[in-house]
């Protein structure tokens, strides 16, 4: 089972729909809980008739979701703004994973964890992103304390949803380690936290107290409500909850070291495991048993990929394109790749950086923005568009050379996602990145992957690895990179870094300017 459609409140909707209309701040995404139980009662059932299987034959059931998607919930696992006097507030709705409302604060909690020499802090790369639980909880004890001070229990998606499933609450310890700061059996202190902001120390104790079980571990069996509206059998073995990019590894057969997954979609994550921990900086997490039991987990990832390539696409493609695309039956991205293929590396003249919905890795940075340069008045939109997919080929690579350089070493990308339906990307990443490229051939590797750790939980297969041996199926070296275009790319990458480093390293940033002022005319419109 992968991660459910939701609605989201987001860009470009900016406005509060489920409550009074109110308008959002610029940072903010948000999402209300009643689609995912809807997914459920018809995703579920719909999956079951396409399938041609028998319902009692069904022995495990796996959960892949977002992580760092935030519920504030009661006692019961209902969302508060459910609740009439909460509907009309912000801070009560789902955080969805790309809110970087709490932009500040999870600045503050790295400065305070850096003042305090945590010594947990080198698992998240010395950073902390705004996308993580702990900023989103301290922004909500902030901003909204009516609603922090109702909450029960503040849980991630993928622990909410085998919670409904089960009737069980209990906690991932694969997203408990990358998105809630568990580390060695332990949270942040409660000292820490203190010092972060007073009244705050409590909130692992108080509000989110549970058992944390490994992957491929039982939750419980699926509740009679759940049966009925799901259509599966009552007791059906639920798994722990997995994030929706690692849950790839398995299903990729990525399981063993120098193999880096590479998730590639809207948003793209990269894992890759490891015998032993390395203090690598940037990362997004580092985690014993954090993508497979037994092995550390290593995770970068950009926050935005293919939806920069759909961006450019809605917003700045002239419509005799998108006319002439049509016509030719194909996609737009399609129509743009036939005619930006064909030139030499470096031909457009452009390179961009990949950050328009911030940076994730290695800067782990949502003040920063996208840009391009060497634009001129013969720049054409397939120059640009060639320009985008390089630019977010070249912040993998960024994150392949930050891990080697500190010990973790990548041999070989396995690639699974959206994005391998462009066999041109794919290549162009090969070449950027001088990696072969294995691909995973399932239609949904994130849904096997679930499948593998729900087969593991049910007792179908011993472990994992047994299980991703037994159920993968990768295209070995589908993509291998070619000498001279990597060649080629190399000098193009020399001013991607270069531009990496000038706006993404700079304490007095444009870029940081930019959104200030955005965020103060915000604010004056209000």
């Amino acid at each position: 089972m992968g991660p459910a459609p939701a609605r989201v409140i987001h860009h470009p909707a900016r406005t509060l729909d489920a409550g009074d209309g109110q308008k959002l701040p610029p940072e903010f995404a948000l999402q209300v809980p009643g689609d995912y139980i809807e997914v459920l009662g018809t995703a579920v059932p719909g999956a079951i008739k396409d399938a041609g299987v028998d319902p009692a034959d069904i022995v495990g059931i796996g959960i892949d979701a977002t992580s760092a998607t935030v519920f504030f919930t009661d006692a019961d696992g209902n969302a508060l703004c459910e609740r009439d006097e909460f509907k009309n507030n912000p801070h009560a709705y789902i955080k969805l994973w790309k809110h970087h409302g709490a932009q500040d604060q999870a600045d503050r909690l790295v400065k305070a964890a850096q003042d305090r020499n945590e010594e947990w802090l080198p698992r998240y790369g010395g950073v902390l992103s705004s996308e993580l639980l702990l900023p989103k909880a301290l922004e909500v004890f902030e901003k909204a304390p009516e609603v922090y001070e109702e909450t029960e229990y503040i849980v991630n998606l993928l622990d909410w949803v085998t919670w409904k499933l089960t009737g069980v609450r209990a906690y991932s310890a694969g997203d408990s380690g990358y998105k809630r700061m568990y580390q060695d059996g332990e949270y942040p202190s409660k000292d820490y936290l203190e010092s972060v902001a007073p009244g705050f120390g409590d909130v692992f104790e108080e509000k989110m107290a549970g058992p944390i079980l490994p992957l491929g571990a039982k939750v419980g069996g699926l509740t009679d409500e759940m049966a009925e509206l799901t259509g599966l059998k009552a007791g059906t073995a639920v798994a722990a909850g997995n994030i929706d990019a690692h849950v790839v590894v398995a299903g990729a057969n990525a399981v063993r070291p120098g193999q880096l997954t590479a998730i590639l979609g809207t948003s793209s994550c990269y894992v890759i495991n490891g015998e032993d921990f390395k203090e690598v900086p940037g990362t997004f997490g580092i985690v014993d048993g954090g993508a497979v039991d037994g092995y550390w987990g290593f995770e970068g990832g950009q926050t935005a990929v293919g939806d920069i390539f759909g961006w450019f696409t809605d917003n700045c493609v002239p419509a005799e394109y998108a006319q002439k695309a049509a016509r030719r039956g194909i996609s737009l991205h399609d129509f743009l790749v036939a005619k930006a293929a064909d030139q030499e590396v470096g031909e457009h003249g452009l390179v961009a950086l990949d950050w328009h919905n911030g940076n994730r890795s290695i800067l782990a940075d949502a003040r920063l923005s996208g840009l391009m340069i060497g634009q001129t008045l013969t720049t054409t939109p397939e120059d640009q568009y060639r320009a985008l997919l390089e630019a977010t080929a070249f912040g993998a690579r960024v994150i392949i050379e930050n891990f080697e350089k500190h010990g973790v070493e990548v041999e070989e990308i396995v690639a699974a996602g959206g994005l391998l339906k462009n066999a041109f990307y794919m290549q162009l990443m090969s070449d950027i990145t001088r990696r072969p490229i294995s691909v995973s051939e399932a239609e949904q590797t994130g849904a096997l992957g679930s499948a593998v750790f729900a087969a593991v939980a049910a007792g179908i297969y011993e472990d994992v690895f047994k299980a991703a041996d037994a159920m993968s199926n990768v295209r070995k070296q589908a993509y291998t990179p070619d000498e001279d275009r990597a060649a080629k790319y190399d000098a193009l990458y020399e001013i991607y870094l270069e531009l990496h480093d000038q706006f993404g390293r700079n304490e007095n940033s444009p870029m940081y300017r930019l959104k200030d002022i955005k965020a103060k005319a915000f604010e004056s419109s209000k």
